[in-house]
């Protein structure tokens, strides 16, 4: 008897520590931040829109490497461009579910947590620097804050973009002639409203249509920075290049808040560094692209035309008041005190 119990106790204890062993299991890489041991190897997809040339998809680039440096090579970030895994709407969708890991996306944020919205209000900001002001300062990261609680969206950064301007089959010097004007404008309602107070007609399209779309007369005009629109060959289908200036925007480099939950502490902190030091990187790219894209916009025998842009300004504000009282009155006067 005494020897069939012993047997019995040796049994239990290796049982008990069996279970004790296989309790703890979770590695850092899917255990909500868990830095204990060594981290688990990821693959992560990062998409955008844009083309191979373009200042975005190198941004994405040096992203990508530094967060392979500082994370020990232990997340790999592979870039998707060119809508490879859709439009903006599909991969900020695909970061609520967790099937897209990060997207550079901007105002289609609107669609998703509306005060992004009031960013897209042509001539809400001043100049560059004013832009810069607000995005790096209080109102800037307040608006990432909300996005991730609001929308499971989790702003990395913001990069800064060159000034939107028009493109166009039509000669426009003043803002008269945008009567009726076809420009195609992304699904951001304040865009569409600014538009038709300038009396053009806006129409809403993905990006991915509007090279055929201007090719073929769908539509006679579009609207973006001149590093979108040389990286993507506008000016292969349009003869103006209209110096309207009408916002001065950004591109969020974001992330899905369930893909950034099952990194390791270490690894969250290595996709925080490499988003700041790219960002950075990619905001001199931009500003030294500037004057070398007129010169090639130039060479490519697009007319430029510098028009007066007060009045354009004097109509597209017609609609601001609208929006500020519908999306935060609070939120457009920060951005507008901002000195």
């Amino acid at each position: 008897m005494l020897k069939k119990f012993s047997v019995v106790a040796v049994l239990m204890v290796l049982i008990v520590s069996a279970v004790a062993c296989g309790g703890n299991t979770n590695s850092g890489a899917n255990s909500g931040g868990n830095s204990g041991g060594e981290d688990k190897k990821v693959k992560l997809r990062l998409g955008h829109i844009t083309g191979e040339s373009d200042a975005w998809h190198v941004g994405a680039l040096k992203f990508a490497e530094l967060v392979k440096e500082k994370s020990n090579g232990t997340v790999e970030v592979e870039i998707y461009p060119s809508s490879t895994l859709g439009n903006d709407r599909d991969l900020i969708e695909g970061m609520q579910l967790g099937s897209v890991d990060f997207a550079l996306v901007a105002g289609v944020l609107s669609n998703f947590y509306e005060p992004f919205s009031i960013l897209e209000l042509p001539y809400l900001f001043r100049d560059q620097d004013h832009l810069e002001k607000v995005l790096y300062g209080e109102v800037g990261t307040q608006m990432k804050e909300d996005l991730l609680t609001n929308a499971q969206i989790r702003g990395l950064e913001f990069w800064v973009r060159g000034p939107r301007e028009l493109t166009s089959n039509k000669k426009v010097e003043k803002v008269e002639d945008l009567k009726g004007l076809k420009v195609r404008v992304p699904e951001i309602p304040a865009s569409i409203a600014a538009w038709k107070a300038m009396g053009a007609n806006p129409t809403p399209m993905a990006f991915g249509e509007v090279y055929s779309s201007l090719q073929t007369g769908v539509i006679d005009g579009q609207e973006n920075p001149l590093a979108f629109i040389a990286s993507n060959k506008i000016q292969e289908v349009q003869d103006y290049l209209v110096m309207t200036n009408h916002v001065y925007g950004y591109v969020m480099l974001t992330m899905s808040d369930i893909t950034y939950s099952k990194l390791s502490e270490s690894q969250q902190k290595a996709v925080e560094e490499a988003a700041k030091e790219a960002t950075q990187f990619e905001n001199e790219l931009v500003a030294t692209q500037e004057a070398e894209l007129m010169e090639f916009m130039k060479e490519s025998g697009v007319t430029i035309i510098e028009p007066d842009t007060a009045p354009f300004m004097e109509k597209a504000m017609t609609v601001h008041e609208e929006f500020a009282n519908k999306y935060g009155k609070e939120l457009y006067d920060s951005i507008v005190n901002t000195k």
